[in-house]
Order: structure tokens, then sequence, then C-alpha cells
């Protein structure tokens, strides 16, 4: 796992070498550095903990507004803004996680999906213009992350991209650290039975509302790093596009799989551009992709190299 991380890290950290003098470019691979924390963390809480959660592009939304609001506001800085929309989305997290302890499989997705549907018309009713989201017309300027007088703006996209780098690689190890923690085997006990696991003394309550929090903290606060990199929010980001867009990364990396969602993350944005003078061809052209690759490769990306390297590792300890 941490083997083939700093394999496809090391390999986008290069990229600027080649790209660095064209902003579109740059632009991709800083969306596909946030896109795959995001899928990373999904695919936590859901390939390895089981928890059909589908409210992870809300949480998303959530760090992205609350970092917005509470820079603009309160006049907090960018920097210490998104750690407190990590928070803030940590503990609607953990109040979205409470009921769905009760619930399983496509209830507990339901209830967490709901949350995504609530939340646009929220942010566009009379409760979220009080709070300073801007109703219809959004948050029209954000200022960006300034770390001591250096502001990293969409002007200077290399600079915004490693500093990207770092964050991703960040919630990379954690995620990574967690899965091979103790953490990690109760969410897999959990995931395959929680009679069992509670046998072994896991408690459902505490791991799942870890996972939820833990998950709901890292999206929120790249969300909220989103935020001051683009300097603008809409609501547009919380139409199913997306949310399928992120769906398709997991299933091409492979759920379940980490780092398969970084991988799925680099293929999925890669695949939108370049499908993207399709017009509206271009959802069909990827939902027959997806169908393709589930049917090939139910383990993803990940699982076919991992047959590969393993079956030639077998091949050769055969032969000694």
């Amino acid at each position: 796992m941490g083997g083939l991380m700093a394999i496809i890290y090391g390999g986008l950290a290069i990229m600027p070498l080649f790209v660095g003098g064209v902003d579109y470019m740059m632009h991709i691979l800083i969306m596909i550095l946030i896109w795959a924390v995001v899928a990373s963390c999904w695919d936590l809480i859901m390939g390895f903990a089981g928890i059909f959660s589908f409210g992870q592009v809300a949480f998303f939304v959530i760090g992205a507004y609350a970092s917005a609001i509470v820079s603009n506001k309160f006049g907090i800085p960018p920097f210490f803004s998104i750690f407190i929309a990590g928070g803030i989305a940590a503990i609607l997290g953990v109040l979205v996680g409470l009921p769905c302890l009760r619930l399983k499989g496509a209830y507990v997705a339901l209830v967490t999906f709901a949350v995504h549907m609530i939340l646009e018309p929220f942010l566009k009713g009379h409760m979220g213009r009080a709070i300073g989201t801007g109703g219809s017309r959004g948050i029209l300027t954000i200022p960006p992350i300034n770390i001591f007088g250096y502001a990293f703006t969409p002007d200077n996209k290399v600079a915004v991209f490693y500093l990207t780098l770092v964050l991703a690689v960040i919630c990379s190890v954690i995620i990574l650290m967690v899965i091979r923690s103790f953490w990690g085997t109760a969410f897999l006990a959990l995931k395959d039975s929680e009679d069992f696991s509670a046998s072994l003394g896991v408690s459902a309550f505490k791991y799942k509302l870890a996972v939820f929090a833990l998950t709901s903290f890292l999206t929120g606060m790249v969300g909220g790093f989103y935020a001051h990199y683009v300097g603008m929010l809409s609501t547009r980001m919380l139409g199913i596009d997306l949310f399928v867009t992120l769906m398709i990364m997991l299933v091409i990396g492979g759920i379940g799989q980490f780092p398969g969602a970084i991988l799925g993350a680099i293929v999925t944005v890669t695949l939108n551009e370049m499908l993207s003078p399709l017009g509206p061809y271009r959802p069909l052209i990827l939902g027959g992709l997806v169908v393709v690759l589930v049917l090939l490769l139910p383990d993803g990306v990940i699982g076919l190299l991992r047959r590969i390297f393993g079956g030639k590792r077998k091949t050769r300890e055969a032969e000694a």
C-alpha cells in the first residue's frame, strides 16, 4: 500500500516539470489531488468500514462553505479556517452517524443521501443566507490561502499544486495509518460481521462514529482548501454529476483497495477532460466504461495489479 502510494504521489510531484507552464494542465493536477483525498475518505468509510454512506459530497461542500464563511465573516486566516471547517464537518458527520448506528446497508445510504439532498435548499434558503452562504448566488469572493505572507492564488498554479500535494499526502498517510492499525482491523471486522466483532470486544458505536468523524473532518478540510483555491462557491457542486464522478473513481480504483481511490481519481479526472468535447455523450461513455470495468475488473485497477505482481511473486517462490 505505502510503496504504491509513494510511487503515485512521486509521479504526480514531477509533473510540473513537464506541464508547469500550462495553467489548464496544472488545474487538472490540482483537482486530481483534491478528489483523490475525497474519494479515499469515501473508500475508508464504505470500502473498509462497510458503511454505505452517500454523504461525502455533502461534507465536502459543508467544509467549503464553512471555511469561506469563517474567513469572510470573522476574518480568520484561510490557513486556520480550513481546519475549523474540518471540525464543523466532523461534528455534523457524528450527528449524521448517530442515527445511522441503528441502520444497515441501503437505509444508511438513504439517510446520508438525504443530507446531500437537504443541503442545497438549506444553503439557498433564508437560514443559509443569514449565516453568509449567499443564497442562490453563492459566495463570490473568497480569499486565497496565505502562508508567511505568500498568497497561493490561482495565478500561480504550480505553488498551489505543491501545497495541495502536501495536503493530499498528509491525508493519505493518515488514512493508510488507520487502515494498518487496530482501527483498520476493527473496521474490517465490523464490515464482515458486527455480532462477531462484538464478541471480540470491538464496539460498533465507537468505531462507526470514529470513521464518520475522521472521514468528515478530512473531507471538510479539503473542501475548505478547494474553496480558497477557486475563490468562489455555488450549490452546483451538489449536483448528481460530482457524486457519480466520485463513485466512478472508487469503482475504477477498486472499492476497499487503498490506494486505489487515488489511481481512480487520476484516471477519472483525465478521462473526464479527454471526453469533454463529446458534450452530452460524455456521461454515457463514462458509464459504459464503468460497466465494463465492473464486469472485467471487480476489484478495480489495484486488484488487477495485485493479481499480476502477486502471481509473479508466487512464480519466483516456486522456482526458488
